[in-house]
């Protein structure tokens, strides 16, 4: 019998892992905050539907646009943490280099396409500024909704370029070789 734990991907894991950047506690508060913000505003809403048989127009459009807003900020998160979807088979075989470079590759290419949503949705937003386009629920301005997607996608680019910097560490793979330093050895 084994005494070694079996792996696991970190998610049952409280404490960090060390591959993990520390500045991870900005989108693990802002999940925290729209989590709480979505519970609040859907349990005002069946409350207010049970009791009066009518609800807030309100929370429908605030809901969605917090769950896509949770969707975006999770996944910043999972790509700081190397927890993106991936097909495992083809990432985690053949020889270290061939992963590591499939893995900055993938990487490279996460970053390029958040940078790429990042430039395109700023021209969203601003034709919802300049036409001053409304929302359909209640009729606040598109633009405080539409704002967020090139901010959490640049932010998503950052962590992209981030893990492509820690993968071409040396050690960042757990099976990795570590080389040892002979220059010590000398005596």
């Amino acid at each position: 019998m084994s005494s070694t734990p079996p792996e696991t991907d970190g998610a049952a894991n409280s404490g960090t892992r060390p591959d993990e950047p520390r500045s991870l506690c900005i989108e693990d508060w802002l999940t925290v905050i729209i989590m709480a913000a979505l519970a609040l505003i859907t349990f005002a809403n069946v409350l207010v539907r049970y009791f009066t048989n009518s609800s807030f127009a309100w929370t429908e459009e605030i809901s969605v646009f917090l769950m896509i807003l949770l969707a975006l900020v999770a996944g910043s998160a999972a790509v700081a943490r190397n927890l993106h979807i991936r097909i495992e088979f083809f990432a985690d075989s053949g020889s270290i280099t061939r992963r590591r470079k499939l893995a900055r590759f993938g990487s490279l290419m996460m970053a390029l396409l958040f940078a790429l949503i990042a430039v395109l949705s700023v021209r969203v937003v601003y034709d919802d500024f300049r036409y001053e386009e409304t929302s359909p629920g209640i009729g606040v301005p598109q633009w405080w909704y539409s704002i967020w997607l090139p901010i959490v996608s640049a932010l998503i680019t950052l962590r992209a370029l981030g893990l492509f910097i820690r993968q071409g560490k040396p050690g960042a793979f757990t099976d990795e070789p570590v080389q040892k330093d002979h220059s010590k050895e000398i005596a």
